[in-house]
């Protein structure tokens, strides 16, 4: 409906200037003396004709402009922040001064309408190169903007510390794992939450997958995003900045990282490392998990529930409530028992922390019947 409201639109502006032109036509000097008929008839005939071609141009013109208006919309989406409010500064500078230049030159005769705009579009691009270039020194001349434009090849010195990272990249498997939406409720996370289109994407891929798991883990991912978006008191943006050339959706995001200054938050061990090797930070969700797993020295004692027999010969297995792993030395004739033990090691693993015990008791006396004697 709107293509055809343009296309009508575009023809009436043909038709006029047709119109105009034969009005032009028919009243110079070797028309003025014509007859009506005629004179009508080289009003009108160009007007239709005009009218009838900016019809048939018009979806050709109309695609070209969506084109242009695309490519030009994701050149401003890829450039940073301090270039476009440098090349805006300049711009508009540039268009004040041509504004004056062009008034002083519009009384010269045939061409002082003509002057203007070529002055215009002169120091207008003059002015979009200069403050494109200059944007450092202009930013720091308005106070009002934070100092995006610093010159991020310097080197730092040992005392400047790096500019913090206010943009949290989320990938999907952390979107997955829910968690993420509890810590923004407790208010660890600062910033800005940026959720990539692609990442969406994926997600949405995977939310209608024939596979029931893969389904309701795509759907929980959503459920989540709605969550923090709806819910919590966090700040979400949606980032639309694609990498056609990349392929992979872990290299989108460290790339994406890389242009925004950003932090990317996952439970992925391989994107983790490869961000790592790339100088991006990561925050992983299981990392902080593990540190915030509480600590037992060799010698505290504990109370575990062995559930299952180990490995090792005589083993037995429990775990706590955070799900750390507690391995019982001669522990396999306790199973199904709680009993209290001794910690022995410690072991920190990337998967997590394992904890080494041995029993307390040298006999089959359970929990209970220890606290009935006690």
């Amino acid at each position: 409906m709107v293509k055809k409201v343009m296309r009508i639109f575009i023809g009436l502006c043909f038709l006029s200037g047709g119109i105009y032109f034969g009005y032009a036509l028919t009243h110079s000097r070797w028309l003025i003396l014509a007859n009506l008929e005629i004179r009508l008839a080289l009003t009108v005939f160009p007007g239709v004709l005009a009218g009838l071609i900016g019809y048939s141009v018009a979806p050709h013109l109309i695609a070209w402009v969506v084109k242009t208006t695309d490519w030009v919309e994701g050149k401003l989406q890829k450039m940073p922040l301090s270039d476009l409010i440098g090349a805006a500064i300049g711009l508009i500078v540039g268009l004040i001064i041509a504004s004056l230049l062009g008034s002083t030159f519009a009384r010269i005769p045939l061409v002082g309408n003509y002057v203007p705009v070529a002055v215009s579009i002169l120091f207008g691009y003059l002015g979009m190169s200069i403050g494109l270039k200059k944007k450092d020194e202009l930013l720091g001349v308005f106070p009002i903007f934070p100092k995006i434009g610093k010159d991020k090849d310097k080197p730092l010195s040992k005392t400047e510390a790096k500019p913090p990272c206010y943009y949290k990249i989320l990938d999907t498997s952390v979107i997955i794992d829910g968690r993420i939406a509890d810590i923004c409720k407790s208010g660890f996370i600062d910033g800005i939450l940026v959720i990539p289109s692609f990442v969406l994407e994926e997600l949405r891929h995977i939310a209608d997958s024939s596979d029931v798991l893969k389904r309701n883990r795509g759907r929980r991912g959503l459920d989540i995003l709605n969550k923090i978006r709806k819910e919590l008191d966090v700040m979400v943006q949606i980032d639309e900045r694609d990498f056609p050339e990349i392929g992979e959706v872990d290299s989108k995001l460290v790339r994406l990282a890389q242009v925004i200054n950003g932090v990317v938050l996952t439970n992925d061990y391989n994107l983790n490392k490869v961000a790592e090797l790339q100088g991006v930070k990561v925050l992983n969700i299981n990392e902080l998990a593990n540190a915030l797993k509480p600590v037992f020295l060799p010698g505290e004692e504990m109370i575990v529930q062995i559930i299952k027999d180990g490995k090792e010969s005589k083993q037995g297995i429990g775990y706590l409530d955070d799900g750390t792993m507690i391995v019982v030395e001669q522990g396999k004739k306790y199973i199904n028992q709680t009993i209290h033990v001794i910690v022995t090691s410690v072991l920190q693993t990337a998967a997590g922390r394992m904890i080494f015990a041995k029993p307390k008791y040298n006999d089959n006396r359970t929990l209970y019947e220890v606290d009935a004697i006690g």
